[in-house]
């Protein structure tokens, strides 16, 4: 077991204001079961001159799904007599449910449900109440895959967990976190705040950056399971020393929540009971890291060297890497160096089409690698070889027209066609409005003077008009960089469905967190 390096770790807490720009932050450090940092910086309300300290509570956002699990398993040491409750809150499921343990795993096939409030007229900043998320969680008729075959993020999953833990129990989801794992970690003030529009300790989260300017966050979602807990910094240091100091005790939550999962293949998982496990540097790491409009957090533990790091901000700048450099200079190692560039393949630009989830890829070369778009975010990979690219659980192959993609956290391989792009396409053709039976919402497309725009409208109501762009015949890309979530659902995928003489009957419309949505033709423009 390594020992820290203190100067390093000063070093990289004093740099970490001028790298993740925003009004402030709050970082802290356990190892072997002591606090060695803590830093909390700039100010939790600009316009007050509130300054942040590390006892003011910041919405954790995902990191909540681990307590959601953990709780899970302490009040059901098989949480698998939750199951029959299950489709009371899937009433229009038609196939196999999913198992109570593949809603942990993200495993369940289900669509996210902030990705469908989108398509369901949602506007970013609307209010969206706990009776709103049983509602629309409710009207899920199908999966994106069977039950255990993959992975995929979908919120929805310790939605539903949290549900399922209060029918059965006849209990509030706060109480019991607070009885069962904020007062025996010894979180004094961690609690469950799941109306994102009340600000705790004077608290505001901001969007923006240094280059626009800072503006607070306008978030009215009511959310519990899967996002929900507000705690500070010395809350969360709490957390990280209960796990080091419950570390020998198989029947330890972080232990249980922490143990190896796997697909229904076999396959080894690298996500379960809301927790990632990955390796970082070469060591074994367990994380989650959360993102809610004006917010971002991130938590990891190094079991093997009895080591934590958090870090909580009240902006937008990712968490995720600043915890991971902490770790790095803690443990007095450099990361890993990446290998020299390599020259920019040829041919690699491309939009390509994946049938199987009716998506579209793009790659473009980029020195020394490929640029992938499609899933949420871009991914940069390394050429590693003639027609071949790599980046971590994720590998490319050119052949020819086609393209291979391997994904092994999802546990998928897929094979995408080359498209022939288009510049242009008048979108009159397919003008006009549409109803999914499935989700039970309308969507309305409009061309006009060369432009065509998309609204959606369901049950939240007539959401904004948002830009779509022509890719290939009859294959239309839809921006949507603004949700009520942290993490919008990026680009949609368009499909239009044609009958067998050629006039259009409806379409398909998806994204990675929500694919496979099918809309049929109510009328022209």
């Amino acid at each position: 077991m390594r020992e820290v390096d203190i100067s390093a770790l000063e070093r990289a807490l004093d740099l970490l204001p001028d790298q993740y720009r925003g009004p402030a932050g709050v970082a802290g450090v356990v190892h072997r079961g002591r606090v060695i940092a803590r830093r909390a910086w700039g100010y939790a309300d600009t316009a007050a001159r509130v300054p942040m300290t590390s006892a003011r509570r910041m919405p954790i956002c995902s990191i909540s799904k681990q307590m959601t699990c953990a709780l899970l398993l302490d009040l059901f040491p098989d949480p698998e007599v939750l199951a029959p409750r299950l489709p009371e809150l899937l009433p229009r499921f038609r196939g196999p449910l999913p198992t109570i343990a593949q809603l942990c795993h993200n495993q369940s096939g289900l669509r996210d449900y902030w990705a469908l409030t989108v398509l369901h007229g949602a506007a970013p900043e609307g209010r969206f109440t706990a009776a709103d998320g049983v509602a629309l969680l409710a009207q899920a008729q199908d999966g994106q895959f069977p039950p255990g075959a993959h992975f995929s993020y979908s919120n929805g999953n310790f939605r539903l967990l949290a549900e399922l833990i209060c029918r059965a129990t006849g209990r509030d989801f706060g109480d019991l976190l607070d009885e069962r794992i904020f007062r025996p970690a010894g979180m004094p003030t961690a609690c469950l705040a799941p109306d994102m529009a009340t600000r705790l300790d004077g608290v505001i989260g901001y969007e923006g950056n240094d280059e626009v300017g800072f503006v607070p966050a306008e978030s009215a979602l009511t959310w519990f399971g899967d996002s929900g807990v507000s705690a500070s910094l010395e809350d969360m240091l709490a957390w990280e020393q209960h796990i080091d100091a419950t570390r020998d005790d198989p029947q330890g939550l972080y232990n249980r929540i922490s143990a190896p999962v796997s697909f229904a293949d076999g396959t080894v998982a690298s996500y379960g009971y809301g927790l990632r496990r990955y390796h970082h540097a070469g060591r074994a790491v367990t994380a989650h890291g959360g993102g809610v409009r004006g917010f971002c957090s991130y938590r990891l533990h190094l079991a093997s060297e009895r080591l934590s790091v958090v870090v909580l901000f009240n902006h937008e700048a990712s968490a995720m890497r600043a915890a991971e450099g902490l770790m790095t200079a803690a443990l007095g190692t450099a990361e890993h160096a990446s290998p020299p560039l390599a020259a920019t393949g040829e041919g690699w630009n491309g939009l390509w089409f994946d049938h199987g989830r009716d998506l579209f890829l793009r790659t473009r070369a980029v020195p020394g690698g490929v640029r992938l778009h499609y899933a949420v975010s871009p991914v940069v990979l390394r050429i590693s070889g003639e027609n071949c690219a790599e980046a971590p659980d994720l590998a490319l192959r050119r052949e020819g027209d086609f393209l291979l993609m391997e994904r092994r956290a999802e546990n998928l391989t897929l094979r995408a066609t080359r498209l022939e792009p288009l510049i242009w396409a008048d979108a009159a053709e397919i003008s006009g409005r549409y109803h999914s039976d499935a989700l039970g919402a309308a969507l309305e497309i409009e061309a006009r003077d060369g432009a065509a725009s998309i609204g959606f409208e369901g049950m939240l109501g007539a959401g904004p008009m948002e830009r779509m762009y022509p890719l290939a015949q009859d294959l239309w890309a839809v921006t949507s960089r603004r949700a009520m979530d942290a993490a919008p659902p990026g680009e949609w995928t368009l499909r239009v469905r044609r009958d067998a003489a050629g006039r259009v009957e409806g379409l398909t419309l998806g994204c990675w967190l929500a694919r496979g949505i099918t809309y049929r033709r109510l009328s022209r423009a």
